[in-house]
C-alpha cells in the first residue's frame, strides 16, 4: 500500500512525519508531492530522506491512498489536474477545511472520499482528528484510514458532514482558543510582576495539571470549578467575573463562528464548481 501527501504544508508535513515515525508503512510506500521547488530540496535533505515528487504523473497513479493536505483555495484547480490521473480504486482522505465530500467526488470523478478535520497538536501526537467516510469506503479501507489518522494521536468517526464542520469549531480551531487564554493569563502574570518565563511556567504547568486532572477523573468540568472555588473566595471571585463578562457566552459564538465559517467555504466551493 502506498500513501501520497499531497501538500508539504504544515499539517501536511505532520502526517507525513507521523506515519513515518509510526513504521506503519514502509519508508518507499510514503510519498509527497509539493509543487515547491525550496520546500522539495529541504525535504531531499532531512534526515527522514522522504521520498519527494515533483509531478503528479509520476506519483498519483502509483498511490493507493492520497491525502489532499491543500490550502481550501487551491483545491479546484489541484483537482482538476489530477481528475484525468485518478482511477476509482483509489482513495483519498482530505484534511481541506470546507470542502464537502461531494465536491471532492465530483472534482476528482472518484467516490472513495473521507473528509477528516485534524488539529494542530497532531504535531507532537496529540491530535485529535474527526473523520466522515462516503458510503463505497469498505470497512477495511475505514481501519486503515483510522489506523494512518491515529498516528497523529486520536480521532472519532462522526455521522454527517455538519458534524465535520462543527469540530472545526471546537477541535480544529480549538487550540487557538486555548493559546488565547494563555496568552491572557501570561499577560497577566507580567502585569503582576512576574518575569517573562516564569510566568509561562505558572500557566502551562496550570493547564497541563488541570487537563490531567480532568482526564484521569469522572467529574465534570464543572465539578472542578466547584472543588477549586469556596464561597466568597479568590477562585470564585475570578469566576463571577468571568460570568459578569458573559465570557462563556462569547466562548460559545466564537466557535459557532468558525463552525459557521467552515460551512461557508464549503459552500463557496460547491457554487464554484457548480459554475
Amino acid at each position: 500500500m502506498k500513501v501520497l501527501v499531497i501538500g508539504a504544508g504544515n499539517m501536511g508535513l505532520i502526517y507525513t512525519s507521523s506515519i513515518a515515525k509510526s513504521g506503519y508503512l514502509k519508508k518507499e510506500n510514503l510519498i509527497i508531492f509539493d509543487k515547491s521547488l525550496e520546500l522539495r530540496e529541504t525535504l531531499k535533505k532531512s534526515i527522514e530522506n522522504y521520498e519527494v515528487y515533483d509531478s503528479l504523473e509520476e506519483c498519483l497513479p502509483i498511490a493507493d491512498i492520497i491525502f489532499l493536505a491543500v490550502k481550501p483555495y487551491h483545491s479546484d484547480e489541484l483537482m482538476h489536474e489530477m481528475r484525468e490521473m485518478m482511477n476509482d480504486q483509489q482513495l483519498v482522505i482530505s484534511i481541506m477545511a470546507g470542502i464537502t465530500i461531494e465536491t471532492i467526488q465530483q472534482g476528482l470523478g472518484i467516490t472513495k472520499v473521507v473528509r477528516a478535520m485534524p488539529n494542530l497538536p497532531a504535531q507532537v501526537g496529540k491530535g485529535m482528528t474527526s473523520y466522515l467516510a462516503a458510503p463505497e469506503v469498505s470497512r477495511i479501507e475505514l481501519w486503515r484510514v483510522e489506523d494512518l489518522l491515529n498516528t497523529t494521536g486520536k480521532s472519532v468517526r462522526v455521522d454527517s458532514q455538519r458534524f465535520i464542520d462543527a469540530s472545526t469549531g471546537i477541535s480544529g480551531s480549538g487550540p487557538a482558543y486555548v493559546f488565547y487564554f494563555m496568552e491572557s493569563m501570561m499577560e497577566s502574570a507580567k502585569s503582576m510582576g512576574f518575569s517573562d518565563n516564569d510566568s509561562k511556567v505558572l500557566v502551562s504547568a496550570t493547564f497541563e495539571g488541570a487537563i490531567e486532572l480532568f482526564n484521569k477523573n469522572k467529574l465534570s468540568a464543572n465539578g472542578w470549578m466547584k472543588k477549586v472555588s469556596s464561597k466568597g473566595g479568590t477562585t470564585q471571585a475570578a469566576l463571577d467575573s468571568l460570568d459578569d463578562n458573559n465570557v462563556q457566552q462569547l466562548i460559545h459564538d466564537a466557535a459557532y463562528a468558525a463552525f459557521n465559517k467552515a460551512v461557508e467555504l464549503g459552500q463557496e466551493e460547491t457554487e464554484l464548481q457548480v459554475k
